[in-house]
């Protein structure tokens, strides 16, 4: 059956204008700040194994899956789930809404990045990084005296400007706008990282800080925790089980090559994290052999990484102001193709909905978005509040939705109807071995999903008080579910856009 939709549908105006921007969407924070320090944690080059193994195993296959669902139904995540089973609808929403929380925390660490940019060329951190990272830049309040929504000047104007630029880019189209940009910026977001690569491996220490990265720890290989954090930085860092790649891949045109372009996806991705650890860790060598330390009493990840130690590197390296430049800038690119990638979810979504136009759907997302993301994180609560939700979104959001979801296709039977699709016009082929991959996956995110959640449940969350981890965290992932089956029972705009099959 032919789809009403389908011959309004925007299309990448080729494979290669796809690939670009979906290494877009996968390389983003992640593979700057967190791959580096989640290698160096669990057993240093030894890591190098399982990440690999859960790159084949996890990352590719549900990669092809994800772009086999969006491909085949050419919807976004609401609309293909829903052709693919009527019961499915919910899934889709609950991937909408994961992105509905990214989004609006996402922007203001792409605030922070654009604003460091500017810090790296006069210090303006001074002597003490972190103190005025967390007192003058943020303001922070202290959380157990309970919820204070103060604005922060210097978070909230660079906060709205990154909506603004976003939603510009939105409005234009998926060609015109996601194309074009990830394919102006991802070119100069791999040439300022390869100079601020070489730079830093040029620092005094930097074979001190390679050497603590790469020697192996191979007894970390028995150690089941290591093999779930190489599965885990595969899963957050590929853009993968939340809508993103189901949504880039509706846009393709018939006879793309989904395999082909997957397989250049997920090397690309691991490449630019392989190529992040280097350029991280030859900074973080030269900070402690400035400091007299060892790497260990340095090395951060996140937030630390970026916002701590770097400004410390800056402050002490040769032409600090240019690696600083470089550092933050990369960051910045980085994080805003992903962010971009994470309104166009939601974007499309509401569009197959209710059948309305770009531009308008673009601002009926986008300016709500902005202004809860303002409330919410341009204030003195802004830093708890992201690290609540920042973990209990990838947890109990993408990780349980990934799960469930992958049970229902599973129970369905639907994988091979998805092989075959890959198949028809793909060059590298799918078979058992693929299916075999998914359903083993699907094992590894019960096991990820239930361990992290005795644990958080048990223990709490990095000290935060119970009533904020309850209502901001627990009460937010139980919420998505909640609203994302109502979305579901909610009339399409045109009940042909939504039918069953093919």
């Amino acid at each position: 059956m032919q789809h009403t939709s389908e011959p309004k549908r925007e299309t990448f105006s080729g494979r290669r204008a796809f690939i670009i921007a979906a290494i877009g969407s996968a390389v983003g924070l992640g593979n700057i700040w967190r791959f580096p320090y989640t290698t160096y944690e669990n057993g240093g080059g030894a890591f190098i194994i399982p990440y690999l193994v859960a790159l084949l195993t996890a990352g590719i296959p549900l990669l092809f899956l994800d772009y086999a669902i969006g491909h085949r139904h050419r919807g976004g995540a609401p609309l293909s789930y829903r052709r693919f089973n009527r019961h499915f609808e919910t899934f889709g929403w609950w991937q909408v809404l994961v992105n509905v929380i990214i989004g609006i925390y996402y922007a203001v660490v792409l605030g922070w990045a654009a604003v460091y940019t500017y810090f790296s060329v006069n210090g303006a951190w001074g002597d003490k990084p972190i103190d005025f990272f967390i007192g003058e830049f943020l303001k922070m309040g202290d959380i157990s005296q309970g919820v204070s929504f103060e604005f922060v000047g210097m978070v909230t104007g660079p906060l709205i400007a990154v909506w603004l630029v976003a939603l510009g880019v939105l409005a234009l189209g998926v060609q015109k706008g996601i194309a074009k940009s990830s394919g102006i910026l991802m070119p100069i977001l791999i040439v300022m990282f390869l100079v601020l690569v070489v730079s830093s491996l040029f620092l005094p220490g930097a074979a001190k800080g390679l050497d603590a990265l790469f020697t192996p720890n191979w007894d970390k290989l028995t150690d089941p925790s290591v093999w779930i954090a190489a599965y885990g930085q595969i899963f957050f860092s590929l853009s993968i089980c939340f809508g993103i790649m189901i949504t880039y891949a509706s846009y393709l045109k018939k006879n793309s090559d989904l395999t082909g372009s997957g397989l250049v996806v997920g090397f690309a991705n691991s490449s630019f994290e392989v190529l992040a650890g280097i350029g991280v860790f030859a900074a973080l060598g030269f900070m402690a052999v400035s400091a007299g330390q060892e790497v260990s009493e340095v090395a951060k990840g996140g937030i630390g990484l970026a916002f701590f130690a770097f400004p410390t590197i800056i402050n002490q390296a040769p032409f600090g102001e240019v690696l600083g430049v470089l550092f933050f800038g990369s960051l910045t690119f980085a994080a805003l193709t992903s962010f971009i990638s994470v309104i166009e979810v939601i974007i499309s979504a509401v569009q197959d909905k209710l059948q309305i136009g770009r531009v308008k759907v673009t601002f009926i997302v986008g300016l709500p978005m902005m202004l809860v993301s303002v409330v919410l994180f341009g204030t003195t609560t802004g830093l708890p509040m992201l690290d609540v939700m920042d973990k209990f979104v990838n947890y109990f959001g993408i990780v349980a939705v990934a799960f469930v979801s992958l049970i229902a296709i599973v129970a369905n039977e639907k994988l091979g109807l998805l092989g075959d699709h890959l198949n028809e016009t793909s060059s590298f082929k799918v078979g058992f071995l693929w299916r075999l991959c998914i359903v083993v996956t699907t094992g590894i995110l019960a096991f990820m999903l239930f361990s992290e959640g005795a644990k958080v449940f048990s223990e709490g969350y990095e000290g935060y008080p119970r009533w904020f981890v309850n209502t901001f965290g627990w009460g937010m992932a139980i919420g998505l579910v909640v609203v994302s089956f109502l979305l579901s029972r909610l009339k399409w705009k045109n009940e042909d856009t939504a039918v069953t099959g093919e």
